[in-house]
């Protein structure tokens, strides 16, 4: 009897820790998220070109 109460202790500690450590693990993202927002927030898609663009200034170079 007491070798089954020493293994439950044991899985209740191993179930304990895993726990700890997940939920440290989930504080540290929600800090690390709240401190470096998303930075695509300022992306602008005007700042890109286009395929089309980019083909329009290849044919260009071509025929100069």
């Amino acid at each position: 009897m007491e070798n089954r109460n020493t293994e439950s202790s044991v899985i209740k500690t191993i179930l304990i820790i895993i726990g700890a450590v997940a939920a440290v693990a989930g504080i540290a993202y929600a800090v690390y998220r709240f401190f470096f927002e998303d930075e695509f927030e300022d992306f602008e898609d005007e700042d890109y070109l286009d395929d089309d663009e980019i083909a329009e200034l290849l044919e260009e170079d071509d025929e100069e």
